[in-house]
C-alpha cells in the first residue's frame, strides 16, 4: 500500500464514523459527565493516598503535604 491509498482509506473510514455518530441528548451527556468526573475523583484520590503512604514509609513523616 502506498501513501495515497492509505490516505484514501483513512478518509473513507473517517466519513463512515462521522455518518454513524450522533449528538447525545442532555440526559446521556449528563450521565457521561458524572461517570467521567467520578472516575477522575477516584483515580486522583487513589493516587494521592498511594503517594501519602509511600511518603510515610520512606521519610517517616508527612513531607508530601
Amino acid at each position: 500500500m502506498n501513501i495515497s491509498s492509505k490516505l484514501k482509506n483513512f478518509i473513507q473510514n473517517s466519513r463512515h464514523i462521522i455518518s454513524i455518530s450522533y449528538k447525545p441528548n442532555r440526559a446521556e451527556f449528563n450521565r457521561s459527565a458524572k461517570i467521567i468526573i467520578l472516575g477522575i475523583l477516584i483515580v486522583g484520590s487513589l493516587g494521592f493516598f498511594i503517594a501519602l503512604i509511600i511518603s510515610l514509609a520512606v521519610t517517616g513523616g508527612l513531607s508530601l503535604i
